[in-house]
């Protein structure tokens, strides 16, 4: 499993957050019961990066905390190279860590964990437009990071 890591925001602190998203990614594998060689891009990016992205590609014209690109929907024809798999992109927003860990009281370890967690259910072909997938996603949210981040 690879994770490539952007720092596009220039905020050293993200790199602390390494080891807690390949165990993320394992532990999810393993919920989800995703055999094969996964790899997918986090790209750390500021408020103004992902207010660009956001407006550009998601026709919303404000900042976001967590935005994902699937390579592809179909998740069946994902193999590139030698039973490796890649998921796509992560954009995190790093002030979003900070604000939302402040706001929802807990840590800002838990925020970034759960912003990647969040985004790479979606890579995953996990979504939350509905309110019953919304409990499908939440739920695994948390069977993924309870047991890894404690809240």
């Amino acid at each position: 499993m690879e994770i490539i890591f952007t720092n596009n925001a220039k905020d050293r602190s993200v790199y602390r957050y390494k080891k807690d998203f390949e165990m993320i990614l394992e532990r999810a594998c393993q919920v989800l019961d995703r055999k094969g060689d996964w790899s997918l891009s986090v790209i750390y990016v500021t408020p103004e990066q992902i207010h660009e992205i956001n407006r550009d590609y998601r026709g919303i014209d404000r900042p976001t905390d967590v935005i994902s690109f699937a390579i592809q929907d179909d998740m069946s024809d994902m193999l590139i190279e030698e039973d490796q798999y890649e998921l796509g992109d992560i954009f995190i927003n790093v002030q979003a860590i900070r604000d939302q860990a402040c706001a929802y009281g807990h840590s800002i370890r838990r925020e970034a964990c759960f912003l990647f967690c969040h985004g790479l259910l979606h890579l995953m072909g996990y979504d939350h437009m509905k309110e019953e997938d919304e409990k499908v996603m939440f739920a695994l949210q948390d069977e993924i990071l309870d047991e890894l981040v404690k809240r």
